[in-house]
């Protein structure tokens, strides 16, 4: 048998490659990814020559059963995604799941996820907390926005900046515009920002200024002992 590495690769800033996934990328028989032009921008860097295909949501339910055959033959192979760890809000866990059922050894490295530091850095409670993700874009929005009404841990979404007004505007529809939060952008890049404060204040910060770059909005759970925090 073989193994299953998932391996975390960078959001933004290339130092947050670990050794040891350099050292498994170079090391595997083969190396699954999301977009090959991407990774292939970022095996380059690394100097990791090893052969690449492509495996992604819109085609993962065609070639897992065939990914799972190489690896019962003893092929090592390394699944990573266009950043990130594979599995969160991005391909990864149908093949994890069927590698696992077929008696596969499957290790995840610990490496970049950009909820973490979006999380930690928010100044709201993170010692229990909930990742929901993208919420659903039409159907079932709102129901899904409803049953997190009485959730009392800090919640976790990850939007597009095209959707991040509209969704902020939701929550305090919903919950109430004095709720805090915490939208953080562009983590680990260059012009990486957290705008913080009640639902009311940040809606006001981004009508006058376009959202750009991925975001990690972070918002407290019901009940939430207020935070005072300084925005910029």
């Amino acid at each position: 048998m073989g193994i299953l590495y998932v391996v975390p690769t960078p959001v933004g800033n290339m130092e947050d490659m670990t050794l040891r996934a350099i050292r498994v990328l170079k090391e595997a028989d083969l190396i699954l990814a999301e977009d090959t032009r991407t990774s292939g921008i970022l095996l380059k860097h690394f100097e990791i020559k090893n052969q690449l295909m492509s495996h992604h949501k819109f085609n993962e339910h065609g070639t897992s059963a065939g990914i799972v055959e190489r690896l019962k033959s003893g092929a090592t192979i390394a699944l990573i995604s266009d950043a990130g760890t594979p599995g969160i809000s991005d391909p990864g866990f149908y093949l994890v799941r069927e590698a696992v059922a077929a008696g596969i050894e499957v290790q995840c490295l610990p490496g970049a996820t950009a909820f973490v530091p979006a999380l930690v850095s928010s100044g709201l409670p993170d010692d229990r907390f909930c990742f929901e993700g993208f919420l659903p874009q039409k159907k079932g929005r709102q129901t899904r926005l409803e049953s997190l009404k009485n959730e009392t841990r800090t919640m976790i979404f990850y939007e597009s900046p095209y959707r991040v007004l509209k969704t902020l505007q939701q929550f305090a529809e919903c919950y109430g515009e004095d709720r805090q939060v915490s939208c953080c952008r562009e983590i680990s890049k260059v012009h990486e920002e957290s705008v913080r404060g009640t639902l009311a204040e940040v809606i006001a910060h981004f009508k006058e200024t376009e959202p750009r770059g991925e975001f990690v909005i972070v918002l407290a759970g019901k009940n939430t002992k207020e935070y005072k925090q300084k925005t910029d």
